[in-house]
């Protein structure tokens, strides 16, 4: 079964900027792109650094501390020394809000 959790209302990330935002179980990475609104775990997966931290261009976000880079469309590592590709989250948008959409880990389905 799948979980909707709400993020924060959009009009918290500006256009062309992005925030780290401290969910119950969880920080996320919130992007608010020209291509829409993109979801993500907020660490570098190559080392502990936080991606709201880096730079980000387009839908490519980098990493402040060794300069890898992810797509928050689907996730994917771009560029070394990261190795493992990046959890993204579907996302929605109802009311100005953001939501995104967890799969409840007791029920993997």
């Amino acid at each position: 079964m799948n979980t909707k959790h709400k993020v924060c209302p959009v009009t918290d990330i500006p256009l062309l900027e992005m925030r780290c935002v401290s969910l119950s179980d969880r920080n996320v990475l919130v992007a608010h792109t020209d291509s829409g609104i993109f979801v993500s775990d907020e660490m570098c997966t190559h080392e502990d650094a936080r991606l709201c931290d880096g730079n980000l261009n387009g839908t490519l976000v980098k990493c402040p501390l060794h300069g890898s880079r992810f797509d928050l469309v689907d996730g994917r590592v771009l560029d070394d020394p990261a190795d493992e590709n990046l959890t993204v989250y579907p996302v929605t948008v109802e009311e100005g809000i953001i939501y995104i959409t967890l799969q409840d880990s007791n029920n993997p389905g």
